[in-house]
């Protein structure tokens, strides 16, 4: 799956940008129309220990899904953003076939 990422506020290290991508990559086997998407990796200025912010939009065929995590370090706010657009895509699958 073809992802643009924007880090704001930090330079995303290669690793980072690697982990995210193999994450994105696992969701096609659950819904393989996924069009496309963007990750945006955002670095809060408040002193709260969470505060690396991942937002991930995919495009999928006449609709699109959106996941905002907020946690200590970007490979968990990855985790998680991830797991609710699992989420999303078999709920959104379960809607398909009930048509």
């Amino acid at each position: 799956m073809k992802l643009q990422m924007h880090s704001i506020r930090f330079d995303a290290d290669q690793k980072l940008i690697d982990f995210i991508q193999k994450k994105a990559d696992k969701l096609d086997r659950f819904f393989d129309r996924i069009i496309d998407g963007e990750v945006f990796m955002r670095l809060d200025r408040d002193n709260n220990m969470e505060n690396k912010i991942i937002e991930v939009k995919l495009n999928i065929p006449r609709n699109q899904l959106f996941a905002k995590e907020r946690s200590k370090t970007f490979e968990a706010a990855a985790d998680l953003a991830f797991d609710a657009l699992k989420k999303q895509i078999l709920k959104h699958k379960e809607k398909i076939m009930s048509h």
